[in-house]
């Protein structure tokens, strides 16, 4: 491979122009010449080994090189012109360093050359005497040379200007050729494997690519605190308030914390560095090369796939007009927040396609800035409510009542079929014949995996699920990892699975850099995720949480304490996939009495929790039967869920009473009102509560063949370990109203 590298110009032109495919590199630094064999060349690749600090002689000897490097410049431009116009570019990168690079080595040697001119020419202007002048010749008096002269005043300014050792960053590329550990991605993922890898190697080098001209950011601020902060310079530097006040940026690290990429392999530290804005596109793994949208190729030892996903467009939208497509954002990124906040500040209307996660959270943050502007916001979907694909009907529709609170029109089961362009607005003809006229579209319909890399690098992607195919260690081949959203991996309990969520983002990153550093563990981590509809309403999630499996759900009355703000307040952390690890603190004795180290054992939780009517101290395990080994009575399966509503989605909407599977012969406290309410319900026909229902705080089991596979925490925090317990087991509950006196919903009432 030829790679002429005279200045950082000459090596971006001539990577690109000059490249073939032979075994040796060579590199031109000044006026001397590195060859490096291709035994050493992976090594090398990003920039010339270190040298031993030059003599002057060695500088005094480069002035005579000026010519033969002109004669290497020629041969070169001649090697490169039979590969078409290369010659052309090559010629003029070349101008500039041949012009410095023969001024100094010719300088030296006119200096040398005119002090030998004028010492010549004072021999010879010297008069002989008279005396002598008949007298032969005397042979010259020996003159002992000394081991090394001392350099002049010239030569030491040329010694001076040398390198005494490299690097000379100046002259190398800005990417290196080879990495230990390369990632490919600068999300979540990315960041967290990185972690991982240095908590594992403290001397690891890890070079990270990522098309964003951003460094490692964390994503949900952008549809939550950030459009809360009444602080517009703060925003601007990409900084929020939490729910608690506290002050945070969304980049994982600041600038300082990252090393130069053409300075990261002289870091005998080690170090992270990124390069920004650029795309690899293609992997090959038997050579263990990474080539990059210029070119560039980047050999590696390990390789991390953590591309993410894009944003899922609709065809009436990829259909439409240019002018259409320059008012629609798909939201995902940093840009993406920076264009949607100055747009929201300026438009007169914005319509949200998308009634999930994303799109109901930034409904919710435009509806707030509507109100103190003219701001007319609207939300479509074609579901029945918001959330309709995760949430119960009824808590959906509770949820849509909520976001209509914040100051959005919401238009549930409706869709777009046409878009067209007029007078400076976009014209949405809609399924139900009405037209709405509007500045701005903003789609949020979900991600599409990054999985371009799969065809030409040779790794299998799910046909079902997307997403890259890997086995339990997240290995799609031998030294190659994928974590995150475009990984497809093997749940243990749920099966082959693809999660979207920040959690497993940071899990699965975690654990792709710990293997490879040599850990070879699986994943059998359960990925949480949350969603908050402001500082006053969210929930989180755990396993498979869909809205056409039966579900079961508790309910009790929220306090102060059961908001996003609360929780926030209590453990100064907004990323609640972080809290946590707060939570075995903040839960008590019983869950350490269970396990801890880790989560709890649910038979012994279910014999340790306090209840409502229980004492404080818990009693230990050991004087307590499992609940596994004795049936309780009606009167006790009822003891600890009353004055809450249990919906059961299969038998009643809700009631006051356990699942109705569980009742026995022997009359339960308030039966009566439980039958009232019952009928109550049934003569409304049978409709789901309404809106207006206060659904404070409770917990929802998603269930499939009578197993609990996910679990909905509604205003119910730092419980979430309790949940994971629950879906990793597997188990069949006879009772769930038992299984949610787990969460203590009672714990901060009066």
């Amino acid at each position: 491979m030829f790679r002429i590298a005279g200045s950082v110009t000459a090596a971006r032109l001539t990577a690109a122009c000059c490249r073939t495919v032979t075994t040796k590199q060579f590199q031109v630094h000044g006026a001397s010449l590195h060859v490096l064999s291709s035994d050493t060349s992976r090594k090398t690749r990003h920039g010339p080994a270190h040298r031993t600090p030059p003599s002057w002689q060695s500088v005094r000897s480069m002035a005579s090189a000026g010519e033969s490097q002109s004669k290497i410049n020629y041969i070169f431009f001649g090697l490169a012109a039979l590969f078409g116009g290369g010659g052309i570019v090559y010629w003029w990168s070349r101008k500039y360093m041949r012009e410095t690079s023969k001024d100094t080595p010719k300088k030296a040697a006119a200096a040398v050359s005119s002090a030998s001119k004028e010492a010549a020419e004072t021999v010879a202007e010297k008069p002989v005497p008279e005396t002598t002048k008949s007298a032969p010749a005397a042979p010259p008096p020996a003159v002992e040379t000394p081991a090394e002269a001392a350099p002049d005043a010239e030569s030491k300014k040329l010694l001076d200007a040398v390198p005494q050792s490299y690097p000379d960053f100046e002259v190398m590329p800005e990417i290196p050729g080879h990495a230990k550990y390369l990632l490919i991605g600068g999300g979540t993922a990315s960041f967290a494997a990185f972690r991982a890898i240095r908590a594992s190697d403290a001397k690891a080098q890890v070079l990270v690519v990522t098309e964003e001209e951003e460094l490692p950011y964390m994503r949900p601020p952008l549809s939550k605190e950030l459009w809360y902060s009444d602080e517009p310079k703060l925003v601007e530097k990409m900084k929020f308030k939490q729910w608690n006040g506290k002050e945070r940026s969304v980049y994982y690290n600041p600038p300082s914390f990252y090393v130069e990429p053409k300075e990261l392999a002289y870091q005998e530290n080690g170090g992270v560095a990124v390069v920004k804005g650029r795309k690899v596109m293609k992997l090959n793994p038997q050579k263990q090369v990474a080539v990059l949208d210029n070119g560039w190729e980047i050999f590696y030892d390990k390789v991390l796939i953590a591309t993410g996903g894009r944003p899922r467009n609709i065809p009436v939208f990829e259909r439409a007009s240019q002018e259409v497509k320059d008012r629609v954002t798909l939201f995902r990124g940093i840009k993406d927040f920076k264009r949607l906040d100055e747009v929201s500040k300026n438009a007169s209307s914005i319509v949200v396609v998308g009634g999930g996660f994303l799109g109901s959270e930034l409904t919710c943050a435009l509806g707030k800035r509507s109100r103190d502007s003219s701001l007319k916001v609207i939300q479509m979907f074609p579901e029945q409510g918001n959330m309709g694909k995760v949430l119960p009907e009824y808590l959906s529709q509770w949820t849509t009542a909520k976001v209509r609170e914040e100051g959005a029109t919401v238009k549930p089961e409706t869709f777009v079929k046409r878009a067209r362009f007029s007078d400076g607005k976009v014209i949405l003809k809609l399924n139900t014949g009405e037209e709405i006229s509007t500045d701005h579209v903003v789609v949020a319909v979900g991600l599409e995996p990054n999985t371009e890399l799969a065809k030409e690098s040779g790794l299998e992607v799910d046909d079902m699920h997307g997403g890259f195919r890997v086995n339990a260690e997240l290995e799609a081949r031998s030294d190659i990892w994928v974590a995150g959203d475009a990984s497809s991996f093997y749940d243990i309990k749920l099966g082959r699975r693809r999660v979207e969520h920040h959690d497993h983002a940071v899990v699965s990153g975690r654990l792709a850099g710990e293997n490879m550093t040599g850990a070879k563990k699986p994943y059998w981590h359960q990925s949480m995720f949350w969603s908050d509809l402001g500082p006053d309403v969210g929930y989180e999630a755990i396993g498979i949480v869909d809205s056409s499996l039966p579900t079961v759900a508790v309910f009790a009355k929220a306090t102060e304490k059961d908001t996003p703000r609360a929780v926030v307040e209590e453990t100064g952390e907004s990323l609640r996939s972080v809290t946590e690890t707060e939570a075995l603190s903040i839960f008590g004795s019983a869950m350490q009495q269970a396990a801890p180290a880790t989560v709890p054992d649910l038979e012994v939780m279910e014999a340790t929790l306090p209840t409502k009517e229980s004492s404080a101290q818990p009693t230990e395990p050991s004087e307590v039967p499992s609940a596994t080994d004795t049936e309780p009575s009606a009167s006790e399966k009822t003891e600890g869920v009353r004055d809450t509503k249990v919906f059961d989605l299969a038998n009643y909407p809700f009631a006051l009473f356990p699942h109705p599977e569980s009742a026995t012969d022997e009359p339960a406290p308030d039966v009566e009102a439980a039958a009232k309410l019952v009928a109550e319900v049934e003569a409304e026909n049978r409709v789901a509560p309404t809106p207006k229902e206060d659904y404070g705080k409770g917990v929802i089991f998603y269930l499939r063949d009578d197993i609990i596979v996910g679990v909905v925490l509604w205003n119910l925090f730092n419980r979430m370990p309790i949940a994971r317990k629950i879906v990793k087991e597997g188990k069949q509950h006879q009772d769930l109203a038992e299984v949610a006196k787990l969460f203590d919903l009672h714990a901060d009432e009066d």
